[in-house]
């Protein structure tokens, strides 16, 4: 009895003390404290030459105390008052860390992009002017270079082996607070953002703050595994979620930056989308991946290797596209002019086709706007809810089609994602694409598709394709 007593003790002691070791948090003062000095905190200036009426004041333009000079003593202002030259500099804060001994710093793109003056404080407190090597705004990465030598520097590790729920720390300068420590968690990876194609971005809810942008993000080893580059917030402060540029990317930026000042890409010419559930039954796909490809740039690389609308690209070269945002990535990661195989789906079935790789220009390319053309007379509503008609020569000229219903309008009892204007080109059902011509042509594709089945529709939206997809093609 007393043997199983002292046994029960036992077991309880050890399991309250497996407990207590796994409450305990990691310490991260060995890291904060080896890893600091390698941390600089990034002062950018830039000098802003313009006008302002009236005389001058201490306080900015759009301070609320000039507004009551303007209100209550006008005479301080008459009318065609000379406007006085003023020069306005304005200062942005940011963090950064030493890549190299002789100078070499990674930051934000952001943070120095402009600026006429890049000062660079080191913890030992010293300060010195950098040269902007170059900057690239498509991955928000920026290199610069301060003039010297036997600095202290990071490691660099690996974004791939970190693990969602690991612990992450951010060293930086938010707010000016030179050396500050922030940790957390790995929230997610992977996380592609609008407008944000090129970076698969690792997300924590470290602390980041203004001032933080362009510090780095240590894993537990003391490794640089990313930049921290941007925030989720509603209130311009930080709200628990914070992205960061995995250092792989960041390296391979910088790689071409201090070789060349700028970064070269990869491009094909298509517009893609994203292949929901919906579309892939509808091409006839076994579960949704890939890029679909909603738009073929003419006499693009894509075109000129007979890719065509419709078409899901499943691999680039060796890299599998498992999701549209990992194509554009891969392809920017191309070197122009380079040969690459698509593995792509087509009508039920994969092949392969060749092409050259282009380049991506400067800066992108803005659209010409939309051009719709005005329907002559209405036509009943299908069971879509939409009155579409068909285009006339001139119309089809102007649009740039050879066949295609427009629609008139789109009625309320319309379920589906489509809007006054558009252009529709094909029906795709099982993987089958079949081009619209006639009203009744369409309808009579429309009469044979099953009540609650879902279809998708090839769209002509202003200069773009889009693929629309309607669940349960019934009004």
């Amino acid at each position: 009895m007393l043997k199983r007593l002292l046994l029960t003790v036992w077991l309880l002691l050890m399991a309250n003390l497996g407990f207590a070791q796994a409450r305990e948090l990691p310490d991260f003062a060995d890291l904060a404290e080896k890893q600091a000095v390698a941390v600089v905190n990034i002062s950018a200036t830039q000098t802003i030459r313009g006008q302002r009426a009236g005389p001058q004041f201490p306080f900015d333009e759009d301070d609320p105390a000039l507004e009551l000079f303007r209100r209550f003593a006008p005479k301080m202002f008459p009318p065609g008052h000379p406007a006085v030259p003023r020069e306005f500099e304005n200062k942005s804060l940011g963090s950064g860390f030493i890549i190299s001994p002789d100078g070499y710093i990674l930051t934000n793109a952001h943070v120095v992009d402009g600026a006429d003056e890049v000062l660079v404080k080191l913890t030992d407190k010293r300060e010195f002017k950098a040269k902007v090597i170059g900057t690239d705004k498509r991955t928000d990465v920026a290199l610069i270079r301060i003039k010297a030598n036997g600095l202290p520097m990071v490691r660099l590790g690996d974004p791939a082996r970190l693990r969602v729920g690991e612990w992450v720390v951010a060293i930086g300068s938010p707010f000016g607070f030179e050396s500050t420590v922030t940790a957390g968690i790995v929230s997610a990876k992977g996380r592609s953002l609008p407008q944000e194609n090129f970076v698969p971005f690792i997300q924590t809810d470290v602390a980041i703050n203004p001032g933080n942008s362009g510090g780095p993000l240590f894993n537990m080893s003391g490794e640089v595994v990313g930049i921290n580059s941007q925030i989720y917030s509603r209130s311009g402060g930080y709200q628990g979620i914070a992205f960061a540029i995995p250092i792989d990317v960041a390296m391979e930026v910088q790689t071409q930056l201090r070789a060349s000042g700028k970064v070269s890409r990869g491009r094909i010419g298509v517009m893609i989308q994203e292949v929901t559930r919906e579309l892939a039954d509808s091409f006839g796909l076994s579960k949704p991946q890939g890029a679909l490809v909603a738009t073929v740039e003419k006499g693009g690389p894509a075109d000129k290797a007979g890719l065509e609308a419709g078409d899901v690209i499943l691999r680039f070269n060796d890299k599998p596209v498992v999701q549209s945002s990992d194509l554009p990535r891969v392809v920017g990661n191309t070197k122009p002019g380079s040969k690459a195989t698509l593995q792509i789906w087509r009508a039920g079935a994969s092949r392969d086709l060749s092409l050259t790789v282009g380049e991506m220009p400067d800066e992108p390319v803005a659209g010409r706007g939309s051009r719709r053309g005005k329907p002559a007379e209405p036509a009943p509503a299908n069971r879509l809810g939409l009155v579409l008609i068909e285009p006339s020569a001139e119309q089809r000229r102007q649009l740039g089609i050879r066949h295609g219903l427009i629609i008139e309008e789109v009625r309320e009892s319309s379920r589906a994602d489509l809007r006054q204007g558009d252009v529709i080109l094909a029906l795709i059902q099982r993987g089958a694409q079949t081009e619209i011509r006639t009203v009744e042509q369409f309808n009579g594709l429309l009469a044979k598709v099953d009540k609650g089945s879902n279809l998708t529709l090839l769209v002509r939206r202003g200069d773009m394709q889009t693929f629309v997809t309607i669940r349960g093609a019934e009004n």
